[in-house]
């Protein structure tokens, strides 16, 4: 499938909550995402889409999150007792693994926004305890993948890096420049970003040679993912490409104040600039992506949406549109009649979900084996805390998680 027709099959087959990359549920109705390590996760099956290796291309929204603090001297450990609330962490060495570490700072930096969730909600330190050692795991899990990058001599190289930062930009209307100011009007160093996209070739090339030779795809399991992803499609009525940029009502954040940075994007974007860059640096509705929601069916919008996009022709921008939830704007990219998706058009993109869950289930084996197989140990407070139950992060979501942050 080229990336054309991906494109077609993508913005054909979508549905709320199902392949879009932002956190919306019923288009229209933001999800906060959980707070535990193993929640709102990127799916391991994802990598094989991710990066543009003769797959379709998406852009997850966990690209743009910072690196993990770099490589420290560090020796110290932590008390064997779990931290109160108001302890501060020493950094030193959470665990070894093999001839690596993973470090305190990566722990907590890996589980900052959980965490921050759950202190705010009141949130016992046992279970803050978890999610850190949680947290960990998926560190350790990465350090053993990464072992096994350099085993294997699986390295990407810096071309590789700035083609596949180039086609990430081009998939998102943006120029690799524009990408790079992105990031960093986040605050996020784009050296640790190259790092971040190196890893995720390099994972996706440990995957590819360790697991896919295993796989085996089934038609019918094809189709029986085509009947319960396709079997209720609309028969016609159209389809939307809405760009959403939303800035939610928090905690922190009353509506007022919301509304006043949605107005002051609005006023932005009105003076000249492109409302997918205004969106990529205040949006949490797909940042990465310019707050691009793609193509969603009409009757699928919440009632607000489907109102103000009434009024719109392609290329217009809603008024600042005030919600309990947070203040919006929406653009209308463009609309058009809605075609069915046949079992043709569906069946390369499926075949790989296909593939996807299937390698799941390898990855859980062999992330078993690759710890069998190496010396690990947990230090200090990490020690402690690997004897809490964890066990609300199954196997299953541990393998779906593993690869990235």
């Amino acid at each position: 499938m080229d990336r054309s027709s991906c494109a077609k099959f993508r913005s054909a087959s979508e549905t709320p909550g199902d392949s879009q990359q932002t956190s919306v549920t019923a288009v229209g109705i933001p999800k906060l995402r959980a707070s535990s390590a193993g929640a709102g996760r990127a799916k391991l099956g994802e990598l094989l889409n991710e990066l543009p290796f003769g797959h379709c291309l998406t852009l997850p929204q966990g690209v743009l999150m910072r690196r993990v603090f770099p490589w420290l001297a560090a020796g110290l450990f932590l008390s064997a007792t779990p931290a109160s609330a108001d302890e501060i962490l020493v950094d030193g060495i959470a665990a070894q693994v093999g001839e690596d570490v993973v470090l305190v700072s990566e722990v907590m930096a890996m589980v900052a926004e959980g965490e921050k969730q759950m202190r705010a909600a009141g949130v016992a330190e046992d279970q803050i305890a978890k999610l850190r050692a949680q947290g960990l795991e998926r560190l350790i899990e990465d350090k053993l993948i990464h072992g096994e990058v350099k085993r294997m001599e699986l390295y990407a190289s810096d071309d590789e890096i700035d083609e596949t930062i180039g086609m990430i930009a081009s998939d998102n209307g943006i120029t690799a420049q524009e990408l790079e100011k992105s990031v960093r009007a986040q605050n996020l160093d784009f050296e640790d970003y190259r790092e971040q996209i190196k890893q995720k070739i390099e994972n996706q090339r440990v995957i590819q040679v360790a697991l896919l030779p295993k796989v085996e795809v089934e038609e019918s399991a094809i189709r029986r993912l085509y009947d319960q992803r396709f079997k209720d499609q609309p028969d016609g009525g159209e389809q939307i490409h809405l760009r959403h940029l939303l800035v939610p009502a928090s905690q922190d954040k009353d509506l007022d104040t919301a509304c006043v940075e949605v107005t002051a994007a609005d006023e932005r974007i009105a003076a000249g600039e492109a409302f997918e860059a205004v969106a990529a640096e205040i949006s949490v509705i797909a940042p990465e992506q310019g707050g691009d929601i793609g193509w969603v069916h009409a009757s699928s919008l919440a009632s607000w949406m489907a109102k103000l996009v009434a009024t719109l022709e392609p290329g217009g921008i809603s008024p600042v549109n005030r919600q309990p939830f947070g203040c919006n704007l929406l653009k209308l990219v463009e609309k058009r009649a809605f075609e069915r998706v046949s079992y043709e058009m569906a069946e390369q993109q499926l075949y790989r979900e296909v593939q996807q869950m299937a390698i799941e289930a390898e990855f859980v084996t062999w992330m078993e084996e690759l710890r069998e197989r190496t010396f690990i140990q947990r230090y200090g407070y990490f020690a402690a805390a690997a004897q809490l139950d964890t066990t609300t992060t199954d196997s299953a979501d541990a393998a779906q998680g593993a690869l990235f942050q």
